[in-house]
Order: structure tokens, then C-alpha cells, then sequence
């Protein structure tokens, strides 16, 4: 007699499987997690938990929450003050300042490159003395909770390979981004949520641009590594309800059935991953339930949005995604990053980087205080930042355009300087670490590249990013590649 079984999988292939399950969560299971695996097969026993031999040696931080400033915010209107400006307003910059310069396309033709001051007022703050502008007064308030890193510099000018090099350690696409290697080396505190998330936002500021997925991606690392996009839709996350007319019951079924399917591959073949998507799809059905809950605010008290602002009201918002970050942290999620985009201000800067702010201000405090008073802090490290900064020279809305003033110039980018912040577990709090030139146009001390930041980052996780690699086409990759230092002077 005929196995049942045999006669089952004739008829109800995988394919068909799929395409007979409709627009349910069966069908792409939360798509972020349930791609095929392109890259290299991962042969160990640590699919869920981590890799065994890690961490490396004892954390700071449990987890990382990055808020990514998409467009590269001026740190000359925001964090680093030079008051000596205000003195060679109009003047052209000087020979010795250009020439060290990598001008883009949009300036190079530029018949004047007049030094344009900040319209916008310094003051210092805390104990630290930390120098912040007038357009960021939440921020001041936790400002000797945080590292201001003024000299980190990227070597790429142009957006998409500057943010593809801070989040994968490379310019061009292809590589695991940061959250997919911590994933990867240390693996979930929660079974009921992924171990990576990303919650990308749109600023209203008219300097915008993509955030693109591959930016929170795997890689060549297997999918279940990448992060899983939370939107502002009535699912948070795409297909997690069930569609109508197919109940719990039927899901419940329908899993059994496909893990059947499964399994029966699996042991002709023997191949690791069909476990991995047979443990994804169980997790995708227990996200059906964690994830209403995490995004259910209404348990929040009214201090809470007295604290991150009418904003975190809003699914959606920046603030709303700061709250939402503290608690994907309290639940064990092991990296959170949050984007923002709408930065990039060649033009018009002085009307345009205000509506950016006041989007970001409140909620990046807020996240910071919200996680101190849980006691929080000390084991999760926040980092704040763009990809690039922007140059101490107006840019024109046109070419030879000499018609420059303080309400409608545009900055260009200047990958040579910028600056961040960190806070929280691992990173000493109420320090300021390296220090541009007078224009703000280059760094004169402690340089930081955007390998040290990654390879710091790791270390607050207990990584060693020398360590932790990944064999793909015959190489042992790192996300650190051949570079990399411990910023060891902000290390706590």
C-alpha cells in the first residue's frame, strides 16, 4: 500500500502550498525572516541561541538601539560649535581649507565657496559643559548621559554608499549590516520576537530620501539574521493578522501541516536550514500574539507621553518608535535601529533643519531618561547619528548663484567630520572625544573612522569584531573587514 504521506506531497507541493495559502501570514510568514538563504549555509547547532563561543568576554550592553539620522545632519548647526565663524562670515574659504576638501558635484562648479556661520545659538550644558544648539533643548537636558564623538569620518561622499559603509562595514551592497552581526554572534533573549528590528520613519523636512531595506538586511548571512521592518499600518508587521475567514485554528493547522512538509525534506536532504525555516515559521505564528501586545500603548501611564511628547501618540512618529524601542529593549530584543530620514539640506537649511529637530529632539532624550529611570541605561547602548556631516560653505540653489544669506543657504557634505552621541552601557557619559579645525572641516585630533565605531559598538556586546567572522565564497568576512580599533578613550 502506498504511503499516504507520498500521495500528500504529490499533490500539495511546496509551491503550490504557497500560492494556495492567499495573503496570510502562511504565506510569507513576516517576508523579512522567511527569505530563501542566498548566502552560505550555517552548519552549527546555534540557529536561535548564538554562536557558542560567545560573548567574547563580559558585556557592557545587552542590547543597541541606533537612531540613524538619514541625510547627514550638519553638526555645525547642531553639536559643534566654532564661534570664530561669526568673524569671516561671506569671506571666501580659504585655499588651505578647499584643497583638503573632496567637493561634490553639486558645489565643485561653484564659482564661490563663502564660509557661512551657524544662524543658530550655542550654549553649554550639564556638568559636562557639553556645547549643543539651540534647536536641540531635550537633548541638553540628558547631556551628561552622553559621549559626543566629534571626529568620526566616512570615507565615501555620496549617501548610499556612506550609509551602506556605516551599517555593513563597505560601500557597496551585499554585506551583513551590524544588527544582522550581533544577531548572528549572540542570538534572541526572546523567543516570542525577533532579535532585530527596524523601524524606519519619514521626516517632513523636504531633505529626504529612501531608507532602503538593504540597510537593516543579512547579507550573505542566512535571513533569519536581518532585521524585521516594523511599519505604521494597522499590522506592524506585514501579514501577521490572518486573513478573513481563516482563524486561529486553521493557522494552527496549516503550520502543522507545512512543518510536515518540511520535515519530510528535511530528512532526504539533511540540510540545517529547513529546521531553521520550520523554527521561523513557529516563531512568525508566536509573533501573532507578542507583537499586539509590545505595540499596545494604551498600558503606558500619562508620564510617559508627558515624557517623550504628543508625537508618541501617533503609531508611526519618531517618538512613537523611541517608546517602542524601550520596549522591544525590555522584552530582550538585541538591536533596535530606528531611522529617520529627511537631513539632506543643500538648500534652505535654516527653515528646514528646525522641522527635523523637533521630530527627533524630544523622543531621542526621552528614550535616553526613559531607560536611566528603569535602570536601564547601564545595559543598553543608544548611538545617534548620520553618515556624513556638511561643509562649512553655503551651497546655492544654482551653480554660480552668489546670492548666499542666512536664510536660504544649503550646507554640502563633508565626509572628513562629523558628530555623533552615545550613552548607556559601555560608553563613559559626560565626556566629549576628538576635535575638528577651525572650520569644522577636518579633524586635528582623535580621528575615529567608521570601522572603530563598529568595532566599538561590538565591544560594549562583548564582541570581539576580530573575532567574529563568517565564512562566504572561500573568505572568512568581518564587518570590521581589515580595520578597525576600540575606541578605548570613550570606553567605560
Amino acid at each position: 500500500m502506498a504511503d499516504p504521506r507520498d500521495e500528500y506531497a504529490r499533490l500539495m507541493t511546496r509551491r503550490s502550498f504557497f500560492r494556495a495559502s492567499g495573503t496570510g501570514l502562511g504565506f510569507a510568514a513576516l517576508a523579512t525572516l522567511l527569505r530563501e538563504d542566498l548566502g552560505a549555509v550555517q552548519t552549527g547547532s546555534e540557529a536561535f541561541g548564538g554562536l557558542p563561543d560567545l560573548p567574547h568576554f563580559a558585556p557592557k550592553a545587552k542590547r543597541v538601539i541606533y537612531l540613524c539620522m538619514s541625510g547627514a545632519p550638519s553638526h555645525l548647526d547642531l553639536f559643534d560649535h566654532k564661534p570664530g565663524l561669526q568673524r569671516m562670515a561671506g569671506e571666501e574659504l580659504p585655499d588651505s581649507v578647499r584643497e583638503r576638501l573632496r567637493l561634490s558635484t553639486m558645489t565643485a562648479t561653484q564659482n564661490t565657496l563663502p564660509i557661512i556661520p551657524t544662524v543658530f545659538e550655542f550654549a553649554q550644558h550639564g556638568q559636562s559643559g557639553a556645547w549643543l544648539s539651540e534647536l536641540l533643548p531635550h537633548t541638553a537636558k540628558v547631556a551628561d548621559n552622553l559621549c559626543f564623538v566629534k571626529s568620526l569620518w566616512n570615507s565615501q561622499l555620496n549617501h548610499d554608499p556612506a550609509q551602506t559603509h556605516v551599517f555593513t562595514g563597505f560601500q557597496l551592497t551585499g554585506r551583513p549590516t551590524i544588527g544582522a552581526w550581533v544577531s548572528y554572534a549572540l542570538g534572541s533573549e526572546n523567543d516570542n520576537l525577533p532579535a532585530y528590528v527596524a523601524m524606519p520613519t519619514t521626516g517632513s523636512s523636504t531633505g529626504g530620501g529612501p531608507f532602503l531595506s538593504r540597510y537593516w538586511g543579512s547579507g550573505f548571512l542566512p535571513a533569519r539574521y536581518g532585521g524585521v521592518k516594523f511599519g505604521t499600518g494597522p499590522d506592524p508587521v506585514l501579514y501577521l493578522s490572518n486573513p478573513n475567514g481563516f482563524d486561529a485554528a486553521d493557522r494552527r493547522r496549516f503550520l502543522d501541516d507545512l512543518a510536515a512538509l518540511n520535515q519530510m525534506q528535511l530528512e532526504e536532504s539533511g540540510d540545517p536550514e529547513i529546521a531553521a525555516r520550520i523554527e521561523q515559521y513557529e516563531m512568525a505564528a508566536r509573533m501573532q500574539l507578542s507583537v499586539p501586545e509590545l505595540t499596545d500603548l494604551s498600558t503606558e501611564p500619562e508620564s510617559t507621553f508627558e515624557l517623550y511628547g504628543d508625537d508618541a501618540r501617533r503609531r508611526g512618529t519618531f517618538a512613537a518608535n523611541c517608546l517602542l524601542a524601550r520596549r522591544l529593549a525590555e522584552r530582550g530584543v538585541r538591536y533596535v535601529m530606528l531611522s529617520h530620514t529627511g537631513w539632506d539640506h543643500h538648500s534652505d537649511l535654516p527653515n528646514q533643519l528646525p522641522r527635523q529637530t523637533r521630530e527627533v529632539d524630544q523622543g531621542s532624550a526621552a528614550l535616553v531618561h526613559d531607560l536611566q529611570q528603569r535602570g536601564m541605561l547601564d545595559e543598553t547602548l543608544v548611538v545617534w547619528g548620520g553618515e556624513f556631516g556638511r561643509t562649512v560653505y553655503g551651497q546655492f540653489s544654482a551653480a554660480n548663484d552668489t546670492r548666499a544669506t542666512a536664510s536660504s543657504y544649503g550646507r554640502d557634505h563633508n565626509p572628513r567630520c562629523y558628530t555623533i552621541w552615545m550613552a548607556g552601557g559601555g560608553i563613559k557619559p559626560g565626556i566629549t572625544h576628538g576635535e575638528t579645525d577651525d572650520f569644522s572641516a577636518s579633524i586635528v585630533r582623535d580621528p575615529v573612522s567608521i570601522h572603530d565605531l563598529q568595532a566599538t559598538i561590538l565591544r560594549c556586546v562583548g564582541i570581539d569584531h576580530r573575532r567574529l567572522t563568517y565564512r562566504y565564497q572561500g573568505r572568512d568576512f568581518r564587518l570590521t573587514d581589515v580595520g578597525g580599533r576600540v575606541v578605548e578613550e570613550i570606553v567605560a
